[in-house]
């Protein structure tokens, strides 16, 4: 493997389950910053073309503002995604776009950052029966993928046996030189650097992110795809016969909010039918400051569904971004599929960990174990670069600690540097039981932070301790899973708590899916994949379903569709337990959302609570955003003061977060999706220190898409427990086919 795939490698695999810090975009002069500006259209006029929208957007700059080789610096002008541009100025030239009539707002460009063989079995997808079979595997539905790009060749994205694009499909392949085909459709790329210098940036990904996010969502059947020995069988994307729209956004470690935006404001215009968002900003803004928000709202109002991740920053509550209502929010679960790399310690004792590298030739003899940070020194125990001393580790299994801002891959380059044999990676207590699986440098195991604290007590019980690790392979069958992983971001959802999230868990642990380039130090030509963990990963996993429900039910708007997914979800792993976390405790709701994605009952969820793009609107109005900061989000004027506003909770949303001080009650409308005749009894489990009344307690409908209103009462009772914040319960309506289930979350105020 030459330097720059080894650099990237190390990279991605020690990066993605981090969001990185968002910084505000280099300025390309001393005193110039790209910046994001909102304006009103003309006054009586409505524009049509997009050369009549671009030249509008170009009034608005001062005349001066063209670089040194004479290019404009009008960056994008948005025709579909938002009413603005965005452009490079420097803070005077801002001032001067502030006076012009029309001007709304401006911030400073931010950047987001990103963050199978068996997925499809593990969410019981099947060949030859049910929502696989009844969708036609997703056929007929465009997946666009915002991301860092595609690899052409990999056998993932082959066409074979797939139709052309349906007539709708508008966009276009930058892929210079190679034609696109009936499964990657379109791929394109929006690099502001070279957009504004005129260069040619093609969207051919280079680094695997891109690539594995979208083969997750869609790739095509591929036997015998492995990872260096592990993981073997056939590969494929959740909606394996649906087309794949490609927009890259990400350029190394950055995603410019503007190319966002871009390719946001394309994706719209070419037809996608569902977008995959693996990206997110460090922390959550309010909606109207939220470039991912603003667009996905006018592609919800298109009829586009849109998918992003949770983020990476679990298990810290409040650290979920990508919550509006209109997004369907994802967090990340483990599989049951484990790499296992076994430690057995010189007492007998054994603890079962996770390698993606496990070489056939490591010798099961006891070594010597020793502790990185038995000098007393924090940098020894991180095994931070140049940290330890060769003498004391050479030929020794040594054990690091997770953590101290250095990457896991990086800990085992430090390790081997030092002459050490193997690494025991061990888990720092946030972390728990939450084990990614790595290409490491050298043997290796990653241990929960028990097993760790077990192993170090081990060390100093003995003069002479010994360890050694078994590699084990691949096993099937982890009955804890589906467990909610540590780095998950969780709720609440600080711009709108009334709206619980995230909605949705779905697989995001040491998946595997397709990779531009070989693991190890060959040049083999065959199809290389990849294992990586993160949000990145669940978020298209549930973009996959989302396809599947669309080609199964063509007519269902975005709402419809969440609401299928968040009401059928799982609560229950493998061992009929509820759902754990990485404490192996059970996991709330503000880690869970409404459960782990089931995509057999989403097809078929019996009622749905849809919701209409100007329902939107009161609900924005009653987050206390006055007409401007609306309007910018519904891309349209927006008299507040003319709009019934209503409270968050009163959004026909599929869960119920309340805020309880005084009594409450919220209304729902659910419409029947399932048999016409049909009749549903309510079940309903309070949480502690609540009563919940739901009026009326059975529902009957008589017809194919019927709608039936209910409302929900909630008041506190005397639990005799003061102290507790948050409580939580669901109710859920029962028929003889279909059970459907909103969890309730209280926050006692």
């Amino acid at each position: 493997m030459d330097s720059f795939f080894f650099v990237a490698l190390t990279f991605v695999l020690s990066f993605h389950i981090h969001f990185a810090q968002a910084n505000e975009q280099p300025s390309t002069a001393s005193t110039s910053k790209t910046y994001i500006i909102h304006v009103k259209g003309p006054k009586g006029t409505t524009l049509t073309q997009s050369e009549d929208v671009e030249s509008w957007h170009n009034s608005f700059m001062p005349p001066t503002t063209m670089s040194s080789e004479d290019q404009p610096r009008m960056i994008y002008s948005y025709r579909n995604v938002i009413s603005g541009f965005a452009a490079t100025l420097t803070e005077e030239e801002l001032r001067e776009v502030e006076k012009k009539d029309g001007f709304i707002s401006a911030h400073p460009e931010r950047m987001l950052r990103r963050q199978t063989t068996h997925t499809p079995q593990f969410l019981g997808l099947q060949q030859q029966t049910g929502v696989w079979k009844e969708s036609n595997f997703g056929k007929g539905v465009i997946v666009g993928v915002l991301d860092s790009g595609i690899t052409l060749n990999h056998p993932s994205f082959s066409d074979a046996g797939m139709p052309p694009p349906p007539p709708k499909w508008k966009g276009r392949c930058e892929l210079y030189g190679t034609a696109c085909n009936n499964k990657l459709i379109g791929a394109r790329s929006f690099n502001l650097a070279a957009e504004a210098t005129k260069e040619a940036e093609t969207p051919i990904d280079e680094d695997g992110h891109g690539t594995h996010t979208a083969s997750t969502a869609a790739g095509a059947f591929v036997d015998n795809a492995e990872v260096l020995g592990n993981a073997e069988g056939t590969a494929a994307g959740i909606a394996p016969h649906a087309h794949l729209a490609i927009y890259k956004v990400c350029f190394g470690e950055d995603c410019p909010e503007s190319s966002v935006l871009a390719a946001l404001d394309a994706a719209v215009e070419d037809g996608v039918d569902v977008l995959s968002i693996s990206l997110g900003l460090n922390e959550p803004p309010t909606f109207f400051n939220d470039s991912t928000a603003i667009g996905t709202f006018a592609a919800m109002q298109k009829g586009i569904f849109v998918s992003c991740a949770a983020g990476n920053s679990g298990p810290v509550h409040g650290s979920l971004v990508n919550g509006a209502p209109w997004i369907l929010t994802v967090g990340a679960s483990n599989i049951d599929r484990s790499l296992v790399a076994r430690v057995k310690i010189g007492n007998g004792q054994e603890f079962d960990g996770e390698s993606v590298f496990q070489p056939s030739d490591f010798s099961p003899t006891p070594l010597f174990l020793t502790y990185a940070g038995k000098n007393g020194k924090q940098q020894a125990a991180f095994c931070a670069n140049g940290s330890l001393n060769d003498a004391d580790f050479r030929g020794k299994v040594v054990l690091c600690e997770r953590g101290g801002g250095i990457g896991r891959i990086a800990k085992g380059e430090e390790v081997k540097r030092a002459g050490g044999a193997a690494m025991i990676l061990m888990n720092d207590e946030t972390d728990g039981f939450s084990l990614p699986a790595d290409v490491h440098a050298l043997p290796a195991t990653h241990v929960s932070y028990d097993a760790g604290v077990k192993i170090k007590g081990y060390i100093n019980s003995t003069a002479t301790p010994t360890a050694t690790i078994l590699f084990k392979g691949t096993v099937i069958g982890n009955s804890l899973s589906p467990a909610v992983s540590s780095f998950s971001s969780r709720g609440p959802n600080l711009p709108s708590s009334g709206i619980l999230k995230p909605d949705i868990i779905g697989p995001g642990v040491n998946i595997l899916a397709a990779w531009p380039f070989p693991l190890n130090n060959s040049t083999d030509s065959k199809p290389t994949f990849n294992i990586m963990s993160g949000t990145s990963m669940s978020c298209p996993h549930l973009s996959g379903v989302a396809a599947l429900l669309k080609s199964s039910h063509p007519h269902w708007s975005p709402a419809a569709i969440k609401s299928a997914i968040m009401t059928s979800a799982d609560i229950l792993n493998f061992e009929h337990e509820l759902i754990v976390d990485e404490t192996f405790h059970t996991a709330d709701v503000f880690a869970a959302g409404s459960g782990h994605v089931n995509p057999s009952r989403a097809n078929e969820p019996g009622l749905v609570y849809d919701i209409t793009p100007d329902d939107y609107i009161p609900y924005l109005c009653g987050l206390g955003y006055g007409d401007t900061e609306v309007g910018i989000i519904a891309h349209r004027t927006v008299k507040c003061s003319e709009t019934s506003s209503i409270p968050e909770g009163q959004l026909n949303y599929p869960s119920f977060s309340v805020s309880l001080g005084s009594p409450k009650t919220f209304t729902r409308t659910v419409t029947n999706v399932g048999e016409a005749n049909s009749s549903y009894e309510v079940t309903v489990k309070p949480p502690e220190g609540v009563n919940v009344k739901v009026q009326p307690n059975k529902l009957y409908f008589s017809e194919a898409n019927q709608k039936q209103t209910y409302s929900v009462s909630f008041s506190r009772i005397d639990s005799g427990n003061e102290t507790v914040q948050y409580a939580e319960g669901f109710l859920k309506w029962v028929s003889y086919n279909h059970t459907v289930r909103s969890p309730i979350l209280v926050n006692f105020v």
